[in-house]
């Protein structure tokens, strides 16, 4: 997040778009909810779904799947036809405006219209209130990501953002929505492929030799590796022979989960590390048994960059050991010995190696976390970015055109399918189907349907049906839902018993590689 959670609260209009708050997030949707119910606040809601947070919501705008280009540009056609933008930012404080202006010319409230499916009144409404706000906050999650234009998606928000100038002030920002709890953590830590520590890239020779230093080694790798959705084709070729998995449940998250399967099972070697024995743990050569958050020492960072501790509130069971342990302990019978005798000495090393975590220690986070970029001992911390100007200098306008989305319905695949997740079970349920409370309120899959879509292919609430894609087929109870909208239906993705990445497409968005969850064409019919 480009600012604070509580920050929220100061927005004069928030706009959500590609999150279903109140069950994704729902501790952080009550700062929207006060916003809206005691401070004033008018909130703009953009989702295929009637999900929940629309209730609260001034303008429920409904989007065509995959959609989310057109009428993002088309608010920002709104904005520059009627001089709405904040001419004095985009002039001081931003680049490229007007390859950004010819490309929107084009996307007017009718044509959006004919593209998304939005009324033209609700774009040109949506835009003038956005606009209007002396401070909008946007708040998007993976509605928005995890499509073939994931990254378009994304920065066409930070374009509607800047236009506005709404970006380094309180009360606005890009705020995206981290689906897990130490995603961001993660990824400041180098878990991805491109990059070492805070966002170093692993091109960037001074970064090399900065962390050959650190580490005493030579020759770091120059390049990428590959990101998780290119290691699955490389095992089903045979390119890529063993696969070490550290909290994560491919057999059910992955997209086009038969696909995945059978390239999982043509690898060597396959070791799974993880608290409980999930359906990928069953089928891996060597489970390592590790400590769950309880159990931990070290730190989460959360969404809004907050780097926080976490302490040890029960012990372990049996010879369970902390991640970072089981880890030191393969890289020293590899030949390369990690030596950290606890967490603190490793959060000392970060700190070393990392600018934006350098002013960063236990000591400092004994009381509360502080959030990065922090590169001094002395520094506060630095609650909402780019105050002033971006850390880049100026921020690029990206003038970006709608693609569509990768699968398409037809005579054979008549209904649109997106998934998502429920308040009451969290991912793949490795964690929250052990609970006998969480199972009576969200005990099995169900496909969400609209009335008229029921009555379409004469589906009652609770038959089972089957839901079929060009890749698989699974059953699951219809739940006929007034939150449902005509030609699409949802389905959760957490049971693994109907899992619902056996339908989904894993058609990639070329830039983050992320899979198309949010789209793919499906077919009902009653099951016998």
């Amino acid at each position: 997040m480009t600012n604070t959670i509580g920050d929220i609260e100061k927005a004069d209009v928030i706009l959500i778009t590609g999150s279903n708050t109140t069950e994704n997030h729902p501790v952080l949707s009550s700062y929207v909810k006060r916003a809206v119910t005691f401070k004033g606040a008018r909130l703009i809601v953009v989702d295929p779904r009637r999900i929940k947070i629309s209730r609260f919501a001034h303008m429920w705008l409904r989007p065509n799947l995959g959609t989310d280009v057109a009428w993002i540009n088309g608010l920002m056609h709104v904005i520059i036809r009627e001089s709405l933008h904040d001419l004095e930012y985009v002039q001081n404080r931003t680049v490229n405006f007007e390859q950004l202006r010819q490309t929107v010319e084009k996307y007017t409230p009718e044509f959006v219209e004919s593209l998304t499916g939005i009324p033209a009144r609700e774009i040109i409404a949506a835009a003038r209130l956005y606009a209007g706000a002396k401070a909008g906050s946007i708040l998007y999650c993976m509605g928005i990501t995890q499509h073939t234009s994931g990254t378009d998606n994304v920065k066409s928000l930070a374009n509607l953002a800047m236009l506005c100038g709404n970006v380094g002030v309180e009360g606005g920002g890009v705020n995206p929505l981290r689906g897990q709890n130490n995603v961001q953590g993660a990824c400041d830590m180098g878990a991805l492929p491109n990059v070492f520590t805070g966002y170093q890239a692993v091109t960037d020779e001074g970064a090399r030799k900065r962390m050959e230093a650190a580490w005493q080694v030579t020759d770091l790798p120059d390049r990428p590796g590959l990101k998780m959705t290119e290691m699955i084709p490389r095992a089903h070729e045979g390119s890529l022979k063993a696969l070490y998995i550290i909290g994560e449940n491919p057999l059910v998250s992955d997209p086009d989960l038969n696909h995945a399967a059978e390239s999982i099972a043509r690898l060597d070697f396959l070791v799974v590390q993880d608290i409980f024995m999930t359906e990928t743990a069953r089928v891996a050569d060597v489970i390592l048994p590790s400590c769950c958050f309880a159990e931990k020492e070290g730190t989460f960072s959360n969404t809004e960059r907050r780097v926080q501790r976490v302490r040890t509130a029960v012990d372990p069971p049996g010879q369970v050991k902390q991640d970072w342990q089981i880890i030191c302990e393969i890289s020293a019978r590899m030949g390369y010995p990690m030596a950290y005798d606890s967490s603190r000495a490793i959060m000392e090393e970060i700190a070393r190696v990392t600018p934006s975590y350098a002013g960063i220690d236990y000591d400092r986070l004994e009381q509360e976390g502080l959030q990065w970029p922090c590169p001094t001992p002395d520094h506060p911390g630095t609650p909402i970015l780019h105050v002033g100007k971006f850390s880049a200098g100026k921020g690029t306008f990206h003038a970006i055109e709608y693609v569509a989305p990768a699968e398409h319905t037809d005579n054979d695949y008549p209904v649109y399918l997106t998934t998502g997740r429920l308040l009451y079970q969290y991912h793949t349920g490795t964690m929250t189907m052990k609970s006998e409370g969480l199972n009576l309120r969200a005990p099995e899959c169900f496909v969400e349907v609209a009335p008229q879509d029921a009555q379409k292919y004469a589906l009652k609430d609770g038959v089972k049906v089957n839901i079929s894609s060009r890749r698989g087929a699974i059953q699951a109870r219809v739940k006929i839902s007034p939150q449902a909208v005509p030609g699409t239906v949802f389905i959760p993705f957490h049971f693994a018993q109907a899992a619902a990445n056996k339908l989904t497409n894993a058609a990639l968005d070329p830039d983050s590689g992320i899979p198309e969850y949010k789209v793919c064409a499906v077919k009902l019919s009653r099951a016998a």
